[in-house]
């Protein structure tokens, strides 16, 4: 009699054990989704504005290069955000700084929906741009503790597919006969959709806690490596190949090389194909042959594709070039965040990103500026060993930042310890090999407490990162 009831009390506490494994995979697999829908909500308003302001600057009676204003406005409210997400997350905890940042997205598009001249459009910028780099600062900074590489590549991919969905909305609206206002109403709508979404996962999200084995650091604490601005430089230096190849590539290829527009048109429409592309397939191939070699792979990728653009020839070599530009910087910037922590260590790596992810912008912004007016004096052809150079100081920084590296190589992320913490969504409950305990009172889950028996749900398999799990038979620490 004694037997059966043990054994049926293992089968229940199986049983059980399963269920909760089912849950909590439920639980991750919605959030995974979340991120993806929210890096497509950052660009929608960029492909709306796109198309929707020659019609805006009409009904406003504006100027066209009054669409300045709002850049300026944006780009502000951008950089702010980002470098503030970066110092709020262990405060507010990532869900709520999601909720309230995409709410105020949603609350900007309204604006601009709404808007009476363009007085009012340039606060709304300001906001949604604060909006927008809270959520990519704070999806960026979370996704590198919890994420694979698979999954960040993916998150970011996402942001291409956003952009490109954008005027397809506007282009419907536009066709149909509505005016340009229901275009942001549409997004307005998913957007505030999407802030719901956040807000009722709120909990689930977890906060961002220092592992265990780091020491809490003050922001001033942060600001005083060199290792930090070493990779905030590489960032800003990495979007400004990006951004500058994608605006001044037809330029080149129309009057440098003699392309027609049709021509010049379809590849640049490759070159940010490629990018997407690049995102979807690397990020499969970086769990398969590590992080850091996908990373010295594609920083030599781009300076080759970039040295094909510089070299002399028909319109089809620098065409190539690009194509192999975009492709090899595709999984640059993710996975440059996946590794923030390894090279900043884990404490200061939420403030590294919001730094990182500002500093992006900046370099999005100016630098391909400052291109234009070098192409402008020197002449076209100068675009190739322009981006040769950038992408010869980007493989120069990322390989200094490694030497000075706070932490060896897989340190920064811990076995599961920061993810476990991550995904935490009730007392008790067990995520990524990590036995969490209950909430505290603000909602953030307690101090890991240590493996359980035979369970380990990262959420993707990171190389050379394996979970230790405990022997139900003796109690040691094996790996499944």
């Amino acid at each position: 009699m004694s037997q059966t009831l043990i054994f049926a009390s293992l089968i229940l506490g199986e049983a059980s054990r399963m269920m909760e494994r089912r849950r909590i995979s439920a639980v991750r697999t919605s959030l995974i989704v979340l991120a993806y829908f929210a890096f497509i909500s950052l660009g929608l308003p960029d492909g709306l504005l796109g198309v929707g302001w020659p019609f805006m600057a009409a009904t406003f009676d504006v100027p066209t290069a009054s669409v300045g204003c709002l850049l300026v406005a944006a780009t502000t409210g951008y950089l702010a955000s980002s470098v503030a997400a970066g110092f709020l997350l262990s405060r507010v905890g990532v869900g709520w700084l999601l909720a309230a940042s995409t709410a105020a997205t949603s609350l900007a598009l309204a604006g601009y929906a709404l808007a009476p001249g363009l007085w009012f459009l340039v606060p709304c910028a300001l906001l949604g741009g604060f909006g927008g780099g809270a959520i990519d600062a704070g999806l960026n900074a979370y996704a590198a503790a919890n994420f694979n590489a698979r999954h960040m590549n993916w998150m970011h991919a996402c942001f291409g597919l956003g952009v490109a969905v954008g005027p397809l909305i506007m282009t419907s609206v536009l066709s149909g006969g509505s005016p340009w206002r229901l275009g942001y109403a549409v997004v307005a709508a998913a957007q505030l959709c999407l802030a719901v979404s956040f807000a009722g996962k709120a909990r689930s999200w977890g906060r961002a806690p220092v592992p265990v084995h780091e020491t809490p650091q003050r922001g001033r604490d942060t600001l005083r490596l060199p290792v930090v601005w070493l990779g905030v430089a590489a960032f800003g230096v990495y979007v400004a190949v990006e951004a500058g190849a994608g605006l001044w590539a037809f330029l080149l290829l129309t009057e440098g090389r003699g392309s027609s527009d049709a021509v010049a048109g379809v590849c640049v429409s490759g070159y940010w194909a490629m990018l997407f592309l690049g995102r979807v397939v690397q990020g499969a191939v970086a769990d398969r042959v590590g992080v850091s070699r996908v990373i010295a792979g594609c920083l030599a990728g781009m300076a080759a594709g970039a040295f094909l653009v510089a070299l002399p020839g028909p319109g089809w070599l620098a065409a190539a070039g690009l194509g192999l530009l975009g492709f090899a910087a595709a999984p640059v910037f993710p996975l440059l965040t996946l590794t923030t922590a390894d090279r900043v260590g884990a404490a200061h790596a939420d403030r590294a990103i919001g730094l990182q992810t500002a500093v992006a912008g900046l370099g999005g912004a100016l630098v391909p500026t400052a291109i234009g007016v070098l192409l402008a004096r020197a002449g076209v052809n100068i675009l190739g060993s322009t981006l040769f150079a950038l992408a010869l100081l980007l493989l120069l920084l990322y390989r200094v930042s490694l030497r000075l590296a706070a932490v060896p190589a897989g340190a920064g992320r811990p076995d599961g310890a920061v993810a476990a913490a991550g995904w935490s969504v009730a007392a008790g409950v067990t995520v990524d090999g990590v036995a969490t305990g209950p909430p505290d009172s603000s909602g953030a889950a307690a101090r890991p407490a240590g493996p359980p028996a035979g369970i380990s749900d990262r959420i993707g398999p990171v190389p050379g990162r394996e979970v230790p799990v405990a022997d139900p038979g003796d109690g040691a620490g094996s790996t499944p």
